[in-house]
């Protein structure tokens, strides 16, 4: 059905609210010197709920380094129909869910973790550890075990991810 002149006329003239979002921050340290940090924003009513997914994320970016320098980055807004995007969040406990079977995060890159593309940067956690893709290929040294927790915040994180209580590490 399409919108008649006079309803279009009269949604025109409503008052243009500003939409409210809340944003995060979260930093995540690898083995062997690799690093992600990233942000995201969805609207701050999903704040009470017990999950945020993809689907409600309004801004997403994450970029990877590896002793500090930059390797790559990927944003919500390259997103392709072939892209590998899967995300869970957990509002109440401020943390990326690891439950424990199958893939939890798949933040351009998918179980495989070889398909960021080249050249690209990806994240996925899932049962087989959490991990990054560089330039298509599956970065097996960056691997740590899947249930390392992931959490987030609203503080800026660095690159280097020292400091930041907003941290997933390995544990070796």
């Amino acid at each position: 059905m399409k919108a008649g002149p006079a309803l279009l006329a009269a949604l025109a003239a409503l008052p243009a609210l500003p939409a409210q979002a809340v944003e995060l921050h979260f930093c995540w340290r690898g083995n062997a010197g690799y690093t992600m940090t990233g942000s995201m924003r969805f609207p701050d009513a999903l704040l009470a709920t017990d999950l945020v997914t993809e689907a409600d994320v309004t801004h997403f970016e994450i970029t990877g380094y590896r002793d500090g320098e930059t390797l790559g980055r990927w944003r919500l807004k390259d997103l392709t129909p072939e892209t590998s995007w899967l995300l869970s969040f957990d509002p109440q406990e401020m943390r990326f869910p690891m439950p424990g079977f199958g893939v939890f995060q798949a933040w351009n890159a998918d179980g495989a973790v070889d398909d960021c593309g080249d050249p690209g940067f990806g994240f996925n956690a899932g049962n087989g550890g959490q991990d990054v893709c560089v330039n298509g290929r599956f970065v097996t040294e960056s691997t740590i075990p899947w249930h390392t927790p992931l959490i987030a915040g609203p503080e800026p994180v660095s690159a280097d991810c020292i400091g930041s209580r907003l941290l997933s590490e390995a544990r070796n």
